[in-house]
C-alpha cells in the first residue's frame, strides 16, 4: 500500500516549501501552485485558484492519478501585499480561491483542513494584554478582512471532515525573510532619519512565530487530527511580544552596540512624509506607505495556551535571539543579506563591494 495523500496549495511558496519538506517522508505530498516547488519529492499539478477551471482540471487529475483519499489538505495559497490596503484579489484569490478548493473537494473523502488564517483578524490589544481565540474580531485592512470571510467559508462548507483555522503570528526564519522586520533593520543599518521615527505609539508591538516552529505545529495539527474536535481555531505564535522600541534597540545594539532613541511623530506628518517619499522622483519610495500610519498603533501579545493545551506546542524560537543572527550576517555580507530579503541595495553599499 502507498504513502498516505497530503495535499499542500501554495506549494511553492516559503511556508509550503517548508511544510512539504516536513512531512515528504511520511506522506505522499500533492502541491497545487501556480509554480513549480523546488522540492523533487512532491508531486506537482500546476492549479491557479483564481480560476474555476484550473482547480476542477487540478482535482480530476489528483482523483485520476491518486485516488480520492487526502488526510489531510494544508491551504496556505492566498493573497497578500503591502503596497495597499485594499484589492480584488483578496477575494479573488483568498475567499472565492477557498471556496474553489472546498467545492472540489467534495468529491474526496478528506480527513481534515487546515486554513492558514492571521492573529491580524482580532481588534488590537493593550500592552500586557492578551487575546485569546474568543477575543473580538475586528480584521481592519483587506488581508485579515479576507482570511476572516474565508474562515467562515469553512465553516458553512465543511462536511465529512474536521476543520483547523491557524490564526499565525508574523512568520520569519533564520534569514529573515519578515518584510517589516528586514525593512526595519535596513532603515538602522543605513541609519536612516526614518530609523529615528515613528508613528505609532513606541510602546506596542507585534507578535511573531519562527517557520520552524509554525511547520512543527503544522505538523502536530496532522498528528493529532483524531483528538482534535471538529472545529478549532489556534493561535500560533511567540508569548513574548516585543514593543517597537525593544526591537528598534535589539536591532541597533547588535549591528553598533549603540543605544538608539526612537522618536514618536504626529500622524498627519508622517503621513505627508511618507506620500513625498512615494511619489517625488529624486525621494526612493518607503516601505511604510501612508495608510500603514493608521495602523501602527496596533499591538498583538497573544495567549498561546490553547494550543499548548490541544497541540503540546509551544514556540523554541524568539525572535529577539534571531535578531543577533540576523546583524552578525549583515555586517558580515551586507550585499548577500539584502538580495535574500529583497531590499532596494543602496549606492553606498555598490560602491563598498566594488
Amino acid at each position: 500500500m502507498g504513502k498516505q495523500i497530503i495535499l499542500i496549495t501554495g506549494i511553492s511558496g516559503r511556508i509550503g516549501s517548508k511544510v512539504a519538506e516536513y512531512f515528504s517522508q511520511d506522506y505522499q505530498i500533492i502541491g497545487f501552485d501556480i509554480t513549480p516547488p523546488v522540492n523533487q519529492m512532491v508531486i506537482f499539478i500546476k492549479v491557479d485558484i483564481s480560476s474555476d477551471e484550473s482547480v476542477l482540471k487540478g482535482f480530476e487529475q489528483l482523483k485520476k492519478y491518486y485516488g480520492d483519499k487526502i488526510v489531510s489538505v494544508i491551504h496556505l495559497a492566498a493573497y497578500y501585499s503591502f503596497a495597499e490596503p485594499e484589492s480584488q484579489k483578496y477575494d479573488q484569490i483568498t475567499v472565492k480561491g477557498t471556496q474553489r478548493i472546498l467545492k472540489g473537494l467534495v468529491d474526496f473523502q478528506l480527513e481534515q483542513f487546515i486554513f492558514s488564517s492571521t492573529m491580524l483578524i482580532y481588534k488590537p490589544t493593550q500592552p500586557g494584554v492578551k487575546i485569546t481565540e474568543d477575543s473580538a474580531i475586528a480584521p481592519s485592512w483587506g488581508y485579515p478582512r479576507s482570511k476572516t470571510q474565508t474562515e467562515q467559508l469553512i465553516h458553512e462548507f465543511r462536511k465529512g471532515f474536521s476543520s483547523i483555522n491557524l490564526r499565525i503570528a508574523g512568520v520569519y526564519d533564520d534569514k529573515c525573510h519578515s518584510i517589516p522586520l528586514s525593512n526595519q533593520m535596513q532603515r538602522i543599518f543605513e541609519k536612516q532619519i526614518e530609523a529615528h521615527l515613528f508613528s505609532g505609539n513606541i510602546h506596542s508591538g507585534s507578535s511573531f512565530v519562527h517557520m520552524n516552529d509554525l511547520v512543527e505545529a503544522i505538523g502536530l495539527c496532522v498528528k493529532k487530527r483524531k483528538e482534535l474536535p471538529e472545529e478549532i481555531n489556534l493561535l500560533i505564535g511567540e508569548a513574548k511580544t516585543f514593543s517597537y522600541d525593544e526591537l528598534q534597540k535589539k536591532m541597533a545594539y547588535s549591528l553598533y552596540k549603540k543605544n538608539w532613541t526612537t522618536w514618536r511623530i504626529p500622524k498627519p506628518i508622517a503621513k505627508i512624509g511618507a506620500w513625498f517619499q512615494d511619489h517625488l522622483p529624486f525621494m526612493k519610495p518607503s516601505f511604510i506607505k501612508p495608510w500603514m500610519i493608521q495602523i501602527a498603533d496596533d499591538h498583538y501579545e497573544l495567549n498561546i495556551s490553547k494550543a499548548k493545551k490541544c497541540l503540546g506546542w509551544e514556540p523554541k524560537k524568539h525572535v529577539d535571539e534571531a535578531i543577533l543572527k540576523w546583524a552578525e550576517e549583515l555586517k558580515e555580507k551586507p550585499l548577500a543579506w539584502y538580495k535574500e530579503n529583497g531590499l532596494n541595495i543602496p549606492n553606498f553599499l555598490k560602491r563598498k563591494v566594488q
